[in-house]
């Protein structure tokens, strides 16, 4: 395992380095350009588009709907890196790191919003008349990269082990562990029996479930979050501005954690921590948006520009302000991780903010590990074909209780969780490369698609 964690660490530098950071921004910068500031042009067209059609059902073909699609992308991107990954950064980054997420989560909407589209684009239907789509069909039917193609979905359907179910489970655990003091392998048990009942029924019933889940779940901790940011109102200001300013200029060496705050990590992990959260350039959400009944493929991808939107720039900037404003990022400055996010929480709710994070961190990871299911399912399906479906869903269960008990069965429950981050990060960036080379190839096909659906519906021949 050393020797693993030794060659991941060196993998992990490359992927995770300032030219891939560079890749990942600056595609999100070049299609902005290109697209005409889709995330500022259709602001307000998301929302009503989002808000507006709840209900209401669509021509088009596809399986579940625009909503349903976006839930289910929501309960894989609304995850541990929204609590844990938020305060992580913060801890090694210092407050620059949440300027930089949000740069990054502007730029990211864009390339969500282009992922997505060419997704619906390029979708086709499996040997059991399934909707599949995503990266590997847009490098497959539309740049003839089937080697490129191949390899997103080996990346894809690896990473889905560690980032969509073992560090889900293990976070659910964590949680439940932390807030009631219930046992790992319990919580293990129990959300392995609780995923069965829902993954057994396929997509269909996946998005039913987050349809209801992901809303309740996320306003659950909003408003949470919202209270402890309210108490600290006076410190609102204090901590934006800390943001910035330490976005652009290295503090002075101070005792505790600020003593490693620079510049260049507060850009590397505010960028890193925000892909990792909302998941903009990996090519992992639009697997599922792919199998929306939708009439255009840039109608769905507003839907994109809204999930970037929501689980960065509100809940991600909600767990980082109730952080800085209640002063545990420098008052603590030995915590990190989810405990640090308990820390602020607790400060102000006591018991009911153990509760409010406990239970929005084990949803969150239970949302994601139903989400990351189905990015599973597609990848594996398009390496090996449909028989790969029931054998995964035993394999995913399977690995939900290794994942939330392993590190108490092994005895290093610190040192599992940290080995679980660290592939889990290496395989998410090593999923991006071809992803971003599939939406630079086809940005004349975006561009195409985004005037056709600009012209259309000033005609009034697509109704938003």
């Amino acid at each position: 395992m050393e020797k693993v964690m030794e060659i991941n660490g060196i993998i992990n530098g490359i992927v995770w380095g300032p030219w891939m950071l560079a890749l990942l921004v600056g595609t999100g910068v070049y299609l902005t350009v290109i697209l005409g500031v889709p995330q500022l042009r259709y602001f307000f067209l998301m929302f009503k588009e989002v808000f507006g059609n709840l209900g209401s059902k669509k021509e088009g073909e596809g399986t579940i709907s625009s909503f349903a699609a976006l839930s289910t992308a929501l309960a894989s991107t609304v995850g541990t890196g929204n609590i844990a990954g938020v305060a992580t950064a913060l801890h090694l980054g210092g407050p620059g790191a949440l300027f930089w997420m949000l740069v990054s989560a502007v730029f990211g909407m864009t390339t969500k919003m282009a992922e997505v589209t060419l997704a619906v684009r390029f979708r086709e239907k499996d040997e059991a008349g399934n909707w599949r789509g995503g990266t590997m069909y847009i490098l497959d039917k539309a740049a003839n990269a089937k080697w490129l193609a191949w390899l997103f979905a080996l990346f894809g359907f690896l990473a889905s082990f560690g980032i969509g179910c073992a560090v889900q489970a293990n976070s659910t655990a964590e949680g439940f562990n932390l807030g009631f003091g219930i046992p790992n392998l319990y919580t293990g048990i129990i959300v392995a029996v609780l995923t069965a009942l829902v993954i057994i029924g396929g997509l269909k019933r996946i998005s039913d479930v987050t349809t209801y889940l992901v809303p309740f779940m996320a306003i659950f901790y909003v408003v949470g979050a919202i209270m402890v940011v309210v108490s600290h109102s006076d410190q609102i200001g204090v901590a934006f501005s800390n943001s910035v300013s330490y976005a652009f200029s290295d503090p002075m060496a101070m005792p505790g954690a600020i003593a490693g705050w620079t510049v260049r990590a507060a850009i590397q992990r505010g960028i890193a921590r925000g892909v990792f959260s909302n998941e903009a350039g990996l090519g992992s959400a639009p697997m599922v948006h792919a199998t929306a009944v939708v009439d255009h493929p840039v109608r769905q991808g507003m839907y994109g520009l809204f999930e970037v939107f929501t689980d960065t720039i509100v809940i991600c900037t909600l767990t980082a302000l109730a952080i800085m404003t209640s002063g545990m990022l420098t008052g603590q400055p030995e915590l990190t991780g989810a405990k640090l996010s308990l820390s602020a929480f607790e400060s102000v709710l006591g018991g009911t903010g153990t509760m409010i994070l406990s239970v929005g961190l084990a949803l969150f990871a239970f949302s994601t590990i139903l989400g990351w299911y189905w990015y599973s399912e597609t990848c594996g399906v398009y390496i090996f074909g449909t028989w790969i479906t029931p054998v995964l869903k035993v394999l995913w269960i399977g690995v939900i209780v290794l994942g939330a008990a392993g590190g108490v069965l092994l005895g290093d429950a610190a040192g599992f969780l940290t080995n679980l981050w660290d592939l889990s990060d290496t395989l998410n960036g090593l999923m991006a490369v071809p992803n971003l080379v599939a939406l630079l190839i086809l940005s004349g096909e975006l561009r195409r698609l985004v005037a056709d659906f600009d012209k259309k519906r000033h005609s009034g021949e697509l109704k938003i």
